[in-house]
């Protein structure tokens, strides 16, 4: 089993897909990283070696990605100074609804969280 970036790539998946596993790797970046490391995108995670395993590891350092815990804080962070600059998105984080311009007369049920019922019970 590979292990790169502190995640255990999933057994018999293409590697192409098997590196979008890891935080901030998506499609695209997995094809360069592959094509930088000279690994076939059609090639299973159970079937590499562990010199491929070392070059991939090393064209993911080259291609200067924010990955997994570094790419999370930066997020994070980048949400809390909205928060403390007190703009309109960080309202909304703060507020947990929608940020980017979503309705919430209706839906937004899964960052509003369930439904609270005002008035009495309904039969």
């Amino acid at each position: 089993m590979a292990r790169i970036a502190g995640i255990d790539l999933p057994k018999n998946k293409n590697i192409e897909i098997a590196l979008t596993y890891i935080h901030g790797i998506g499609r695209s970046a997995s094809r360069k990283v592959l094509q930088m490391a000279q690994v076939d995108l059609a090639k299973k995670t159970d079937v590499l070696t562990d010199a491929e395993v070392a070059k991939i590891r090393e064209a993911i350092d080259r291609s200067n990605l924010k990955i997994e815990g570094d790419l999370r804080r930066e997020v994070s962070t980048n949400i809390k100074r909205l928060m403390d600059l007190g703009t309109y998105r960080g309202l909304r984080h703060r507020r947990s609804l929608p940020v980017r311009g979503q309705r919430t007369h209706t839906n937004a049920r899964t960052r509003k969280g369930p439904r609270r019922q005002v008035g009495g019970k309904r039969k």
